[in-house]
Formats: structure tokens, C-alpha cells, sequence
């Protein structure tokens, strides 16, 4: 399914994406390896024992990016020109190996571009939840839309 083009977007639209995603160890660690990031929270099952969580957490850069790219095929693909921020982000709740990832995006603000006649911001909310329907992230993207007219 492609994306959705500016105008086709309204403020206040819900996505609730069917698409989700078990998270794996072997996901976990590749991405760790990938970012250079020896975190023993996230590597370390002997470490991670005498922690709060009492086992390894999943990196949270690496939840973010599931939870955004979860949304991707039913809003954005093929139709942004580039991500211009990510704000207020935050992680509620650990992801652990296992976990189920489903997400839910808002549609908060919408803007014509300035500068560029076939482009407008759309400010998303996106929210990803575990199996258990408990809040684990949270982000503010703004992305820059193509026009369908343009």
C-alpha cells in the first residue's frame, strides 16, 4: 500500500496499524553490533540479571525505529521528502526479547511548506504498545510530504 500524499491526510486522523513485529534477540544484538553499542543491559544476560529488569532490554534506539517504521506503509511510503525531527520522545515500558510490537499514529499538526509549492509538514504521534498493551515509546515526527498535485 502507498502512502499517503499531503492533502489526503487530515488533522486528527488515527492509524491503527495492523502491521506488528516480535521482537527478537538475534534483532536486539545485530543492532547493538551495527551501532557500536556494548551496552551490557542489552548483550549481557548475566549483567542484566542484577538489574531492575532482572534480563536483557531491548536498545531503545532500536524500539524507536520499529515503532516509526511500523507506520511507514500506511502513511509515508513513497510519498515523503525527508523527516525533519523527532521530539518528545520517551520509552514507558522496557521491550524485552519476545515482545510484540503494535503502534498507533495521530495526525497533530499540518502545514504547507513555505518554501516548496508541491510539499507540506504533517506532525505525527506515534505511540507503540507491547502485547500487553502497555505503552513502551513514544515519538513526535514531523515529516515532509510530497503534494499529490504537484
Amino acid at each position: 500500500m502507498p502512502g499517503l500524499y499531503y492533502e489526503e491526510f487530515e488533522v486528527g486522523m488515527e492509524f491503527n496499524h495492523e502491521l506488528t513485529r516480535t521482537v527478537t534477540e538475534m534483532d536486539n544484538v545485530m543492532f547493538c553490533a551495527m551501532t557500536h553499542n556494548p551496552q551490557p543491559l542489552h548483550l549481557d544476560e548475566e549483567f542484566a540479571k542484577e538489574t531492575e529488569f532482572g534480563q536483557r532490554i531491548v536498545n531503545s534506539l532500536f524500539t524507536l525505529g520499529l515503532v516509526i517504521g511500523v507506520t511507514v506503509g500506511e502513511t509515508t511510503l513513497g510519498t515523503t521528502i525527508a523527516n525533519l525531527g523527532m521530539t518528545d520522545v520517551r520509552f514507558a515500558n522496557p521491550v524485552f526479547h519476545g515482545d510484540t510490537v503494535h503502534v498507533v499514529t495521530k495526525v497533530k499538526e499540518m502545514r504547507e511548506s513555505k518554501s516548496r509549492p508541491n510539499a507540506g509538514l504533517v506532525v505525527f504521534e506515534h505511540i507503540g504498545y507491547n502485547q500487553r498493551d502497555e505503552e513502551i515509546a513514544y515519538c513526535v515526527r514531523t515529516a515532509f510530504m510530497r503534494k499529490k498535485s504537484a
